[in-house]
């Protein structure tokens, strides 16, 4: 059966949908005049394509707001989230170190244990995790290029001037294998103090326990530098005379060894002790004053300066100290922040001096050991005493 039709309801509703459809706006028309009206002034509505620049700047606009989204996740994250993804952010700047992709950055935002010399303002490496990346940067520009150079061509030299003199034919010497060893000892002191030196001066920027230690390789090699210059100089100087040359050689280990100990404290390599470690081994080289004057007394100033080579031995001393004096003061940078910040600068400057001062050295001693030869290996007793 079909339901009831309430008749009553029905009368009412049928005069208001009447009311409601009569004063309803016909839109079907509206709307067919407006796609036809859209449709002629289609060419005119279509957006006209981006040139690149507004390419470009939309797609800068997009890659800028990355970041922040991703900070935003970044904080969003849990702890253990969050130290994930710093850890795949640090894996990625390992990779960009390792391929070589790295620039230089300013003083101000090195870490700490990067930060040595503060009137060099720019061109400072990063620190890189790697010791390929830090061996590569040897060949990039930076505050320590000129330190790596210096130092690693002046092994080169020594290296090579040491080799040819140790090959020297035995006719040349008095007593070649006495003579020899003890020419070997400076050498061999010049040669491990410029390779510790270029060495630490590439590896520094690797991490902070690497430059800790190639640190202490450096100030050792600085002290086994001036105990192999003591050796032949004492050698020669009291050739006649062995047992004050024994003395000032057992004193010149002992203060030498000293200084090794002194220079493998921590807070000797730090930025505040720069004084400190230029007055130790100033105060380690002119220990030579001693015999020096020994020598003067003993055997004439005359004879000093001609047998003795005193001229090349002041030389020799004038360099060192002007370049630790130099370094310590650290001049010229002081007096011109940000301009000498790749070349000659006070480090660098350092370096020079102490090549050249380790050369005027050998010089000087290549002039005794001739001397030596000439004269012949009898020592009258004038000499003895």
């Amino acid at each position: 059966m079909n339901e009831p039709v309430d008749l009553e309801n029905s009368s009412i509703t049928e005069p208001v949908l009447r009311l409601r459809t009569r004063h309803m706006p016909d839109t079907s028309g509206q709307a067919n005049d407006d796609s036809d009206q859209s449709s002629e002034q289609g060419p005119l509505l279509v957006e006209p394509p981006l040139s690149s620049d507004q390419e470009k700047s939309s797609e800068d606009c997009n890659c800028d707001g990355e970041p922040a989204q991703e900070d935003e996740g970044f904080m969003g994250m849990s702890p253990l989230l969050q130290a994930h993804h710093a850890m795949e952010r640090m894996e990625e700047f390992v990779c960009k170190v390792w391929e070589g992709r790295w620039r230089v950055i300013p003083h101000d935002v090195l870490p700490d244990w990067l930060k040595d010399n503060d009137y060099l303002l720019h061109g400072h490496r990063p620190p890189m995790p790697s010791f390929r990346a830090c061996f590569k940067s040897i060949f990039r520009i930076h505050t320590e290029t000129g330190n790596i150079w210096t130092h690693l061509l002046g092994c080169v030299f020594f290296l090579c001037l040491g080799i040819f003199y140790m090959f020297r034919p035995n006719m040349s010497f008095v007593a070649p294998l006495q003579e020899k060893v003890v020419v070997g000892m400076f050498f061999l002191g010049a040669i491990l103090c410029l390779s510790f030196s270029w060495l630490f001066h590439t590896v520094y920027c690797h991490s902070e326990g690497v430059s800790r230690i190639f640190s202490k390789l450096d100030y050792s090699g600085i002290a086994l530098l001036i105990m192999g210059s003591f050796v032949p100089w004492l050698y020669y100087s009291f050739y006649c005379n062995p047992q004050p040359c024994f003395i000032y050689l057992i004193v010149i280990c002992v203060l030498g060894i000293t200084a090794i100990i002194v220079s493998q404290w921590d807070m000797f390599a730090t930025p505040q002790y720069r004084g400190v470690r230029a007055g130790v081994f100033l105060g380690l080289g002119l220990s030579g004053v001693i015999p020096t004057l020994h020598f003067v007394i003993a055997e004439g100033l005359l004879k000093a300066a001609t047998m003795g080579q005193i001229g090349w031995l002041a030389l020799m001393a004038s360099l060192y100290i002007t370049g630790a004096a130099l370094y310590a003061a650290r001049i010229p940078e002081r007096f011109f922040p940000g301009k000498c910040d790749i070349w000659f600068h006070s480090h660098q400057l350092f370096h020079i001096f102490v090549v050249a001062g380790a050369f005027v050295h050998f010089h000087g001693v290549s002039n005794l050991q001739e001397f030596r030869f000439t004269v012949g290996g009898g020592c009258s007793e004038d000499e003895m005493q």
